[in-house]
């Protein structure tokens, strides 16, 4: 199937303009349609290696994306996003649709999609043993999570775990990495192949940006992986990259106070919290360069990967504890 960037801008820009474009993220499937031609450019970029499906059965949501004139002051044009007939945000400008749609996206998701726990997490898995990182904002778990996917591991979210409630397995929702202020330039110097969209500055966020994600997790998007780490991710000016155990019952704590819809999902979530808390080991990450926060990334993968085959019986001796 072709993909976004195959089919090109002129393509897309007819889809959201007619049916929609249907984006399939992986835990969810986002109906968009829209008038504003920056979109189709944006989408192109940040949605690169996904398929290209003018046509679909089911979507999550359905969201549109229209230009917007203001009567008082009609030279300054703006863009709304508009999702079963109502408003919920105010208007961007009009050079802002792919921040509009995604924040707004994404809110839709934390507000509809109760079927899974939604941690607000940064994603990744190696053979599909994912590594969960619950983090407030302005933890630096972007920014990681964007160096991660460029550095062997599978992205499968930047912004959702998307914990299935039966399984305790992690579904990927692969929407695109949103970097901040100077996080953009960090990425770009780290991760020289990383696609990033064009810089929106000034937005409500400061100046963003989007990465696209690869185009092994694109194609993995429907396969989960089941954690073997909680990471508490931290960055801190000048630090040492350190992992330092944390309790079950922080760990709890952090997993519950970062999960989107854990009163939504009452004792299901709250049981899902504590089985994850209880049964995976959970560290803090201190860091301030990436280089040293992904070794420590690396060899804690090594070691609890290597910890949980010895306990199945499938490696030698057990690995001593960090």
């Amino acid at each position: 199937m072709a993909t976004l960037a195959d089919s090109g801008e002129e393509l897309v820009l007819s889809a959201l303009g007619g049916p929609g474009l249907w984006l399939d993220v992986g835990a969810a499937v986002i109906h968009v349609r829209s008038d504003v031609p920056l979109l189709a450019s944006a989408l192109c970029d940040v949605y690169r290696h996904f398929p290209f499906q003018p046509q679909g059965d089911w979507a999550d949501l359905h969201v549109t994306v229209r230009s917007r004139r203001r009567l008082l002051v009609p030279w300054r044009p703006q863009v709304e996003l508009v999702c079963d007939g109502s408003r919920p945000f105010e208007p961007f400008p009009v050079h802002s649709p792919l921040p509009m749609l995604e924040w707004g996206a994404n809110w839709l998701i934390g507000l509809r999609l109760h079927h899974r726990l939604l941690l607000h997490a940064g994603v990744l898995a190696r053979d599909d043993r994912a590594l969960v990182m619950p983090a407030v904002p302005g933890a630096g778990k972007s920014t990681l999570t964007a160096a991660l996917a460029h550095s062997g591991w599978r992205l499968l979210s930047d912004e959702f775990g998307a914990i299935d409630m039966q399984t305790g397995e992690v579904w990927p929702l692969l929407k695109p990495p949103v970097l901040k202020n100077e996080s953009i330039g960090v990425i770009r110097a780290f991760a020289p192949s990383a696609v990033l969209g064009r810089v929106y500055p000034a937005t409500r966020k400061g100046d963003v940006a989007h990465v696209a994600p690869p185009a092994d997790a694109v194609a993995a998007r429907h396969r989960p992986a089941r954690p073997f780490a909680i990471v508490l991710p931290h960055w801190q000016q000048g630090a040492q990259a350190r992992l330092e155990p944390v309790t079950p019952a922080l760990a709890c704590s952090a997993l519950a106070y970062n999960a989107f819809n854990y009163r939504v999902c009452g004792l299901d979530g709250f049981r899902v919290v504590a089985r994850l808390s209880r049964d995976v080991p959970a560290w803090q990450l201190t860091y301030s360069e990436l280089p040293d926060a992904i070794q420590c990334l690396d060899a804690l993968y090594a070691r609890t990967t290597a910890v949980a085959d010895e306990a199945a019986g499938v490696c030698g001796p057990q690995l001593a504890p960090a």
